[in-house]
């Protein structure tokens, strides 16, 4: 799926892929690519309490109705809180836990306005450097986080895939937000922990910066390179250019 819009000198285009992965029978991660190309979303659905798929596309459909205004974060961040109170009320009424990671990109007069929770991920490929920009909401990156383990550990440790926050497991939540002025040959990659629990990121780094071209060439080498790698979960990956209009 591939889309752009054109806000002053830069042009933005952009493509996502979702794959169920090699193991898993079932979809729970959602993504949103808007037709204006200005709203780009990855949900990934909590699986092991129920109902995940449910979930991750309840974050999407929310975020699908926002709009642009004068204060781009405080919008997002309602909006979140909003889509986070729906999720609840559903699962309490269903006596369920129903939960999602969630990573967006707001993208609005050349900047690019950022929110996440739980770990999916927000990169940024510049200048020949991937950054990444979203810090994980995991019990191992708390435990990075005080020193106690190193990224190596991180990988293979037992407690990899224990989030601290997702959307609909409370009340409120907690988002996390970033503002990024964007500028031409800027990348940024919006995934799901499908992608970087199999592929490095130095091979993350190599895709993006390579010679596959297009956002949609490159989204689609990226979800290859988890499926190559065994793609025990499933595996969301969006991809979105900034070039000179």
């Amino acid at each position: 799926m591939t889309s752009g819009f054109f806000p002053h000198s830069l042009r933005f285009s952009g493509a996502g892929y979702t794959h169920t992965g090699r193991v898993r029978t079932r979809n729970e991660d959602a993504i949103l690519l808007d037709p204006s190309g200005q709203l780009w979303v990855v949900a990934d659905g909590m699986g092991g309490h129920g109902q995940g798929d449910v979930a991750a596309a309840m974050v999407v459909d929310g975020l699908a109705t926002l709009a642009d205004g004068d204060e781009p974060e405080a919008i997002l961040a309602a909006q979140i809180q909003h889509i986070n109170a729906d999720i609840y009320a559903l699962a309490t009424q269903n006596g369920s836990t129903m939960g999602a990671t969630l990573v967006a990109a707001f993208l609005q007069d050349g900047v690019s306005y950022l929110a996440w929770v739980g770990d999916s991920r927000i990169y940024l490929w510049r200048d020949g450097a991937l950054r990444q920009l979203s810090h994980d909401h995991s019990r191992v990156q708390e435990l990075m986080d005080q020193g106690l383990i190193g990224e190596a550990e991180a990988r293979n440790h037992p407690d990899r895939h224990v989030i601290t926050r997702a959307m609909g497991v409370a009340p409120a939540v907690d988002a996390d937000f970033a503002t990024l002025p964007l500028r031409a040959d800027d990348r940024i990659m919006l995934c799901s922990d499908g992608l970087t629990t199999c592929v490095t990121d130095t091979a993350i780094a190599d895709i993006l910066g390579g010679t596959h071209g297009d956002p949609q060439t490159t989204a689609a080498a990226l979800v290859r390179a988890a499926l190559d790698a065994g793609a025990p979960d499933n595996v969301s990956v969006i991809v979105i250019a900034a070039t000179e209009d």
